[in-house]
């Protein structure tokens, strides 16, 4: 039987077969062949996506944005400020209209307890496929593009390779669980033995956990706790250290940034990159909180690959809105 995802709605990768995902990456490595032979692909030709952000974006917005122009269709960005969403219509009102007037719906919605819900009560009444570029649960376009970029470094079979999650300080902003937990629920599945690390009391949603324990069983690989950043790197191939915001160290902001300031150590340096084995790659979804996160000498050195991670965000783009917005008629 074929695989069809004609009309699904992606918002987590879980409701996906690892067939299914192996299709969005298969089409992901074709589209960025042609890509860069200059091959058209104008697979939704003359179709429209609606772009809602709630929150800010860079290279969700612009891989979604140029990746619809060159598949031959458009996509509209809207701001909930301009939209009646500011004047609190109704999820239900807002999916049955754009779905009539469009192909597809994509929102961005990372704020702590509310985005996901959202997206959800929008898929439930779209016509559309639903497309989510962040909520704050997960974020399945991010891990689509980590997983081809360690494909393209290391090689399509990625079983017992050790991957190493772990927080990492930043001051920008309470960043959202939904980047660490998408990667823990995800690369286990393609035989990834994984370590997530991180100061104790900033632990990712228990119901994400244990589905990802439980892919881990399923997949006959690894999942470890670590509250040792140092340790943890120890015999890595890839490291991924990036901050998330501590939801259960603090009711208010205030609280949380208090908990996290006494944790300025945990920062990846030359010194842990070199604890990880010889060929390690370092990643980060971007925008790094440059010197707190990450030093300088390690986004920028020899372990980095952050751009060709981030230029699989358009490649992977591409890939899931052709295949849940066109594929067969």
């Amino acid at each position: 039987m074929g695989i069809e995802l004609r009309n699904r709605d992606f918002i987590t990768t879980q409701d996906f077969s690892k067939n299914e995902l192996d299709l969005m990456l298969d089409v992901s490595y074709d589209l960025k062949k042609k890509f860069a032979l200059g091959e058209p692909t104008r697979y939704l030709r003359d179709k429209t996506l609606f772009m809602i952000f709630y929150d800010e974006s860079t290279r969700t917005r612009n891989s979604i944005e140029a990746g619809m122009t060159q598949l031959g269709g458009h996509a509209h960005f809207l701001a909930p400020a301009h939209m009646q969403l500011a004047h609190g219509e109704a999820a239900k009102d807002t999916a049955i209209v754009l779905s009539r007037f469009g192909h597809g719906i994509a929102i961005r919605h990372c704020l702590h307890g509310e985005g996901n819900k959202y997206l959800n009560a929008i898929a439930k009444h779209s016509k559309t496929p639903l497309l989510n570029l962040q909520d704050d649960v997960y974020h399945p376009f991010q891990v689509l593009a980590d997983t081809m970029t360690i494909q393209e470094k290391f090689e399509r079979n990625l079983r017992g390779l050790k991957v190493v999650i772990s927080w990492a300080y930043a001051e920008s902003h309470l960043k959202p669980l939904s980047v660490p937990q998408s990667q823990v629920l995800m690369f286990p599945r393609y035989g990834m033995d994984v370590t997530l690390a991180y100061p104790e009391g900033f632990d990712l949603m228990p119901d994400i956990m244990n589905q990802a324990k439980q892919n881990a069983e399923e997949t006959g690989t690894k999942l470890e706790v670590s509250h040792d950043m140092a340790d943890a790197f120890k015999d890595a191939d890839v490291i991924i250290a990036k901050n998330w915001g501590g939801f259960y160290v603090g009711e208010t902001e205030e609280a949380i940034r208090k908990e996290q300031a006494k944790h300025k150590d945990w920062i990846c340096d030359r010194k842990k990159m070199e604890m990880a084995k010889k060929h390690a790659i370092y990643m980060h979804a971007l925008p790094a909180d440059r010197n707190r996160e990450v030093t300088d000498e390690v986004i920028d050195g020899k372990w980095s690959v952050i751009y060709d991670e981030a230029e699989n965000r358009l490649h992977t783009a591409k890939s899931v809105m052709a295949l849940t917005m066109g594929g067969r008629p």
